[in-house]
């Protein structure tokens, strides 16, 4: 094996205490690669049918990317799977941050988790040793607290954490995994199967150098992202706002969410106020980046007075923003900031609480909830401190909060009356902040995604219609892929579908990489990173197929789980117009949606009708062993 790969898995059984090493071998990883698949292949083999994502059957995988602790920007991702208890379906998030790298330091490549402690623990790796330790001090403390405990106890200030605060251990369904206290892995509940389980946290610290087969092409091509991202070449403005620059233009779109994506007319002196070009020269303290990253778009920000903050939880992104500020109908952004470093703190999704508050504040309006509900407090569009107080209530489902610590779906069906039609989710997930009235791909994309609406692997549609001076489309990564030709904005036919599909299973394939979004790595250099930190001789055809075998598995499984091509829709409201601004005319057409849905299915190679994988893709992907979990 090379550098990059260990071949070591650590399995932890915290039912009867035991930890053991596996070694997969090379075949595996170059299958497979991490991430998205790793985590299917252990769920599809190892979770029962019908498994309680809450119980000891479910596994819970940490895995570090194929490139992690390389000198290398946007490459040390790593991913944090498990049967969802949000979706009931394939959950998987990924993350930047420190913990991937420090994993691989340490001389492991995963971490697979099985049963449940009967007392709260955390897993202590360092250096190819691995053990379990008593948590129980630690239970009921928030991030920081947690971080700095333990590594005062290890005597290892430099160890990085993986952990859950309150909203993991009472099992908020939408409670995040954070890696230390800024970068998190939000989507899917994850933090709540860690809660299920007992495993507080997993520290980390690794000595080990990494260097890869090629050490010299992989430190020339990390030289040649930081030149470019210093010489501005590289990754536009994340390097000095981050995410979230320009609000204003997304209302002026109509692709900022507003007072739970029913309005259209958000204030635009509060929507500059939410702009990180705007807000970080007032609030902001500097810029901070993932393990050997040169883009730090991770804002820092330090807030006085009434919505004090700490700085030591960064900063505001733009799906936060959007999620506990607009769609909250709130323009303040102190208060948007120390709601971040609530959800940070508690562990809990800023999407998922953002939206689920969103939707009590349009329910308490239609009178399905009341202030003998809410106890005594009014929910209004708006009200910042209320937005920050359920914040705390979710974290500890106390009163309230015990029905907004469930997902959108599920609260509906509790709230009853018409609330089903303006809860904001696929499959039981909060939609991200971004329109797919607006962004028809979204539509695609959030319907039939694996995990629920997403947008990092959906298709972002706008600008698509803009050639480049040759004709052709103007995104280059597209266009590296054989698609030529620009898009209407507004078209769901097949020149959007076949987008679509190239550019998810690309995206597929970054999460098994475990790569950035944010960095510009085109596909001939991750041709040339993989191969340089391996000594492989992959191509792009062969980690296409990496991508395409994730999308396949991820499919089976939640067909296995009982999810179908019913559950591949939008919600309600995205069917109709926004009360005004400027989507006020429009919304998603219903049957042309599912003409695009079931195009995608076949263009995947699954059953045209059900989206089930057929048997000949699952063999062309060598996967074949999968078929027999279709139901």
């Amino acid at each position: 094996m090379t550098r990059s790969v260990h071949n070591k898995i650590l399995r932890v059984n915290l039912t009867l205490g035991t930890l053991q090493t596996e070694e997969p071998g090379e075949a595996y990883y170059r299958r497979y690669m991490g991430g998205w698949n790793m985590v299917a292949e252990v769920l599809l083999r190892e979770v029962p049918r019908g498994a309680d994502p809450l119980g000891p059957d479910n596994r819970f995988i940490y895995t570090a990317g194929l490139l992690a602790g390389l000198p290398v920007s946007g490459a040390s991702r790593s991913a944090v799977g498990a049967k969802s208890p949000l979706t009931g379906g394939f959950g998987v998030g990924e993350m930047g941050g420190f913990a991937g790298a420090e994993l691989k330091r340490a001389g492991w490549d995963a971490v697979i988790v099985e049963g449940c402690s009967q007392t709260p623990v955390y897993l202590w790796i360092k250096d190819g040793h691995a053990e379990l330790r008593d948590a129980t001090e630690l239970w009921g403390l928030n991030t920081k607290e947690t971080m700095e405990a333990i590594q005062t106890e290890l005597g290892e200030p430099r160890a990085r954490c993986l952990m859950i605060g309150p909203g993991g251990e009472n099992m908020v369904r939408y409670a995040c995994v954070m890696d230390g206290l800024k970068d998190a892995a939000g989507r899917a509940g994850l933090g709540a199967v860690l809660g299920s389980k007992k495993l507080k946290a997993i520290a980390v610290r690794g000595t080990q150098n990494l260097d890869g087969a090629d050490p010299e092409k992989v430190r020339a091509m990390g030289r040649y992202m930081s030149d470019g991202v210093r010489e501005g070449t590289k990754a536009g403005h994340m390097h000095q706002f981050g995410t979230g620059a320009d609000l204003v233009g997304m209302v002026h779109t109509g692709n900022l969410p507003t007072r739970n994506f029913r309005d259209g007319d958000m204030d635009l002196d509060q929507a500059l106020e939410l702009s990180s070009a705007d807000f970080l020269g007032k609030i902001g303290t500097g810029m901070e980046g993932c393990y050997a990253c040169a883009v730090r778009c991770k804002k820092v920000v330090k807030v006085e007075g009434k919505y004090a903050n700490d700085p030591d939880y960064g900063g505001p992104e733009y799906e936060t923003i959007g999620a506990v500020g607009p769609c909250c109908g709130v323009g303040d952004i102190e208060a948007v900031s120390l709601a971040s470093q609530l959800c940070n703190a508690y562990g809990i999704d800023s999407i998922g609480a953002g939206v689920n508050i969103a939707l009590a504040m349009e329910a308490f309006e239609q009178g399905l909830l009341t202030t003998e509900d809410t106890g005594g407090r009014e929910l209004r569009f708006g009200d910042a401190d209320t937005m920050i107080d359920l914040l705390t209530k979710i974290a500890h489902r106390e009163g309230i909060g015990d029905l907004l610590a469930e997902g959108p779906g599920v609260m509906a069906e509790r709230l009853g009356g018409d609330a089903w039609r303006y809860a904001m989710h696929v499959k039981n997930q909060a939609f991200p902040m971004h329109e797919p009235r607006f962004k028809r791909a979204l539509a695609l994309g959030y319907s039939v995604s694996p995990t629920g609406a997403d947008h990092m692997h959906s298709l972002h549609d706008a600008g698509l219609q803009n050639p480049d001076a040759n004709g052709f489309l103007a995104n280059a990564s597209l266009r590296a892929m054989g698609l030529l030709d620009p898009v209407p904005l507004e078209s769901l036919g097949a020149d959007k579908v076949r987008l679509h599909r190239y550019h998810t299973t690309d995206r597929a394939l970054q999460n098994c990489l475990l790569m950035c979004n944010f960095v510009p790595w085109t596909i001939a250099e991750r041709v040339e990173l993989v191969n340089a930190a391996t000594g492989w001789d992959v191509s792009a055809v062969e980690l296409f197929k990496v991508g395409e075998r994730a999308l396949n598995l991820a499919r089976v499984f939640n067909l296995r789980e009982g999810l179908t091509a019913a559950d591949d829709h939008l919600p309600e409201r995205s069917y109709g117009p926004t009360t005004n601004g400027a989507l006020a005319d429009g919304g998603v057409d219903r049957e042309e949606l599912q003409e695009a849905v079931h195009l995608f299915y076949a263009m995947m190679g699954w059953d045209p009708e059900t989206g089930a994988p057929t048997e000949g893709t699952l063999e062309e992907l060598s996967i074949g062993w999968a078929a027999r979990h279709l139901p």
